[in-house]
């Protein structure tokens, strides 16, 4: 078994065909063929079903792309260390990050990194959290943004920023509406709108004011599950009902909406923000380059660790 397998059989996978695998990796279709044909002998399994069209890894095979990729990923980040540790700090990031952070951060995360100028190409991926950890796992994913704690032994977690959350409360709520600040109890299930299950800022909201034991009279007429805050938005603009949103959202919002935002009483409810990585990520070098766009990218008063204290569990 070596390196250049493990790449062939992962090339295969991403192409699911032999000859656009071969055209991808700058080697012939009988040269790729007969390496993974020598790998599936070495390990006596079939890495590939080639039967099927297009090409499918078979249970086993599956198990075993997953490693290579993760093999393959280590491997490329010793060179990168080696040429860290020269002064040389290089090459491609591959950053996943969540949907209810991505619209607000990313915009002025790019434009620090342009403004920066290092030589490394962040190949940004917007995507749930549940996918951001099984593709660290399996290494298609060098780090990722999402809000933390996760309590995942396999994941190194990297506080950078803490978010407050607020209340968008439509005028139409008129009992809410009146109040400056709200307090957990003005908040009911049943005249707030979500997110959709995949995500885990629905999950803070839910825990963030106990909701699910809690449910009022005067339901909304009908349930809808958004996939971005943005829509919630502007279902409450058109609509009655509530919904929670993060921070850095209400500089989107017009002179107009900003009216509808409400805080909560007292000390303020976060989220907190977090880099993580596979522990067994060598590039600190350039995780603290990411970590440093991160927070020139965000306002000053997200950066104060004294927010932790009130962070809503995941």
């Amino acid at each position: 078994m070596n390196i250049q397998q493990l790449e062939y059989i992962i090339a295969v996978d991403n192409h699911r065909h032999f000859a656009k695998a071969a055209e991808a990796s700058f080697v012939t279709q009988p040269t790729l063929s007969m390496m993974i044909q020598k790998l599936e002998d070495e390990l006596g399994v079939k890495i590939f079903d080639r039967s099927q069209l297009p090409v499918q890894p078979t249970p086993i095979g599956i198990q075993v792309i997953n490693q290579a990729r993760v093999i393959v990923s280590q491997v490329k980040q010793v060179k990168e260390i080696i040429q860290e540790e020269r002064g040389i700090i290089q090459g491609v990031f591959r950053l996943g990050i969540i949907p209810t952070i991505a619209p607000y951060l990313l915009p002025g995360l790019m434009k620090v990194h342009e403004e920066n100028g290092f030589d490394i190409e962040l190949a940004i991926e917007e995507t749930t959290t549940g996918q951001i950890i099984e593709r660290l796992g399996n290494g298609t994913l060098d780090g990722a943004i999402l809000a933390t704690p996760l309590k995942n032994e396999k994941i190194q977690e990297y506080p950078i920023y803490y978010e407050k959350f607020y209340a968008y409360v439509s005028p139409r709520e008129t009992s809410l509406y009146a109040k400056r600040e709200l307090e957990e109890d003005d908040l009911d299930i049943s005249r707030l709108w979500l997110l959709e299950e995949v995500h885990c800022f629905r999950s803070q909201i839910l825990k963030l004011c106990n909701m699910r034991k809690r449910r009022k009279n005067g339901a909304l007429p009908f349930t809808y599950e958004a996939g971005s805050i943005s829509t919630l938005i502007n279902i409450v603009d058109n609509n009655s009902g509530i919904t929670i949103i993060p921070e850095m959202a209400i500089e989107n919002l017009t002179e107009t909406q900003k009216r509808n935002i409400r805080q909560f009483k007292g000390a303020s409810p976060v989220r907190e923000i977090s880099l993580i990585t596979r522990k067994d990520f060598l590039r600190e070098k350039v995780m603290k380059i990411i970590i440093g766009e991160v927070k020139k990218a965000v306002p000053a008063s997200l950066l104060d660790e004294k927010r932790k204290e009130f962070v809503v569990d995941l």
